[in-house]
């Protein structure tokens, strides 16, 4: 199953499926749709999977078995690819909580999110290789700006499997937090990335002409969250 919970304005989907080590089955892309449709609306997406062994452990090869046409397995490919493209294209910042090992298609849909926070013991691949396929939702693709052309290459054409210190020397992982203090330490880090401006500071990192970026500033200056702060801020400095 895949569950939604929404707190003041940070959307968390949580895919729960401990049977199958968060492995993503065709009901569970459904279910990620529906979930992100929930989480419209709010300034912050965090995915994540259920408990601290896996994040999410690739796709669900027992019910992805059934799949044995070029037509079938393309159409599921397609089908997850769009579930990642949401979650690239999300308006908010978005975050995936590698909570457990992401390999496979798991290190893929990390790669969706625009920062990726990982507790210190985990690992993270693109062992696809290992069955003789390849990277199938679009995290090839997007491998290459994180880490380099000759990196990605060499990650996913090998399938050399990472910790979670090695992923963040590449730039794959952007914090490697302690499993100590992992759940309160990723939350707090979501809690401030939830807000418009953040929201407004990828869009212009994303590509926004001169234009775009002096206007989603000026949006951001005369709106009410922004005068309620500059007040505190100049009530502090009496």
């Amino acid at each position: 199953m895949v569950d939604l919970e929404l707190d003041d304005g940070l959307a968390v989907i949580t895919i729960d499926r401990p049977q199958a080590r968060n492995a993503i089955a065709p009901e569970t892309m459904e279910q990620l749709d529906a979930a992100l449709d929930g989480a419209q609306g709010a300034t912050a997406l965090v995915v994540k999977g259920a408990g601290d062994r896996a994040f999410v452990s690739g796709g669900d090869l027992k019910q992805l078995a059934a799949l044995r046409t070029e037509e079938d397995a393309a159409a599921m490919a397609r089908q997850m690819r769009a579930v990642c493209d949401r979650i690239v294209a999300f308006p908010g910042v978005t975050v995936a909580v590698l909570n457990g090992h992401a390999l496979g298609g798991g290190a893929e849909f990390a790669t969706a999110a625009d920062i990726r926070l990982a507790a210190s013991d985990i690992k993270i691949g693109f062992n696809q290789v290992a069955l003789e396929i390849m990277p199938a939702w679009g995290g090839a693709e997007r491998l290459v700006p994180l880490v380099g052309y000759s990196q990605a290459l060499l990650l996913a054409g090998t399938g050399q499997i990472l910790s979670a210190a090695e992923a963040e020397r590449l730039g794959l992982i952007d914090r490697v937090l302690p499993r100590e203090t992992f759940d309160d330490d990723w939350r707090a880090i979501a809690r401030k990335l939830a807000h418009r401006a953040a929201g407004e500071i990828k869009r212009v990192m994303k590509g926004a002409s001169t234009d775009e970026a002096v206007a989603a500033f000026a949006r951001l200056w005369v709106s009410d969250e922004h005068w309620a702060a500059a007040d505190k801020a100049m009530n502090r400095a009496k």
